[in-house]
């Protein structure tokens, strides 16, 4: 009985990492960039005093501060030497595989506010972007000096995995 219950928990559970979505978030005037699928994990660029960035993760309820461009302790020379012996496997995806993927994402949310700084420049531009809100693209042109990027982008992996298996 208890061991029914414990395999019927573990499938529930698997069926909302694989139905869950994942959202990836760009805000410029915000300052947040992070990707996260709710309840489970999120990861997140923060900026830091000593480092240019870290990356925040919370996996569950555990989290943690990691810094990718800290410095790592120097390894002795016969770890490097067995590193360059083993041989790497080289799998390459199809092209059709690859933009069945990049189709399987969903684009929720865009907002570009832009400025060239030129306004010759944003003259130009002004007719491209009129035209781009027209089909439902939300595209500003401004002459205000204004910059900014709201980009939030969707995904499941069950989709994911969908695009590997059509192929």
């Amino acid at each position: 009985m208890l061991l029914g219950i414990i395999i019927a928990l573990l499938m529930l559970f698997l069926v909302y990492v694989l139905l869950a979505p994942i959202k990836l978030v760009i805000n410029t005037d915000s300052n947040q960039y992070f990707v996260e699928q709710k309840g489970l994990l999120k990861a997140q660029l923060a900026s830091h005093e000593k480092e240019i960035f870290k990356i925040r993760l919370r996996v569950l309820f555990f989290s943690f501060n990691l810094y990718p461009l800290k410095k790592k302790a120097s390894s002795t020379s016969k770890e490097k030497h067995r590193t360059l012996k083993r041989k790497r496997s080289k799998k390459t995806l199809k092209f059709k595989t690859v933009m069945n993927i990049i189709k399987s994402f969903k684009i929720k949310k865009f907002h570009l506010d832009l400025d060239t700084g030129d306004c010759i420049s944003n003259a130009k531009l002004y007719p491209v972007f009129a035209f781009l809100s027209y089909i439902n693209i939300d595209c500003n042109i401004n002459f205000t000096g204004r910059n900014s990027l709201l980009l939030t982008i969707e995904n499941r992996p069950i989709r994911i995995i969908k695009s590997f298996i059509n192929n």
